[in-house]
């Protein structure tokens, strides 16, 4: 399956999903140095994961920012969001831009080195509503984005790879019928930062 079919942005030919990759999002600055910022800025937290009954530290960073009230919770998880930077900010409004999407809200995941993961999940919380707009910007070393379909075996999995830069849109439903994560690797990499712009909706 080719799932690049033309240069620049493209459409992801995948079933049962709407979702558009950006090789490199404009007007970012410096990589390298964002990613640094970035990092040494972050709020961080290392959350606890149950599996098999027994907690485990979750193999990754994360910290939310966003706008007052923008509450997220999942897998039993509950972020209260810090306040914008700056930064964010900016990032925000870049990817706005270019997506045509409004956000309110930002997920930052922080991959130390090649031991660090997300499991497959789908970003489908209330909060996010039915149909929601995930804009995932990547920053750092190039990891892949793994897809699954949540019943048809028969399409196999997706990979995706996310080199520094670049912006992956999910929109539509692909929440509803995907998963997607970051594996493992078997060899060592550097630090790769993700951050995942999204609106929250308000609560009644």
């Amino acid at each position: 399956m080719d799932l690049f079919p033309t240069d620049g942005p493209v459409t992801l030919n995948m079933a049962d999903a709407e979702i558009h990759f950006y090789t490199c999002l404009e007007s970012l600055g410096d990589h390298s140095e964002l990613l640094r910022t970035l990092v040494e800025q972050a709020h961080w937290r290392q959350e606890e994961i149950t599996v098999f009954g027994k907690s485990h530290p979750s193999p990754r960073l994360v910290t939310w920012y966003g706008d007052k009230g923008c509450r997220y919770s999942y897998s039993g998880i509950s972020h209260e969001p810090n306040p914008w930077t700056t930064e964010l900010q900016r990032l925000c409004d870049l990817v706005e831009i270019a997506t045509g999407s409004h956000f309110n809200s930002v997920l930052l995941n922080y991959y130390r080195d090649h031991r660090d993961s997300m499991g497959l999940h789908a970003d489908d919380e209330p909060e996010l509503g039915p149909e929601p707009v995930i804009a995932s910007l990547s920053l750092g070393e190039e990891r892949t984005l793994v897809f699954k379909h949540k019943t048809r075996h028969d399409l196999g999995s997706v990979k995706v790879p996310l080199p520094a830069g670049s912006l992956l849109v999910m929109k539509g439903a692909t929440q509803r019928n995907w998963k997607h994560g970051i594996n493992k690797l078997s060899r060592p990499c550097g630090p790769r930062l993700n951050l995942t712009f999204r609106h929250i909706l308000s609560r009644p």
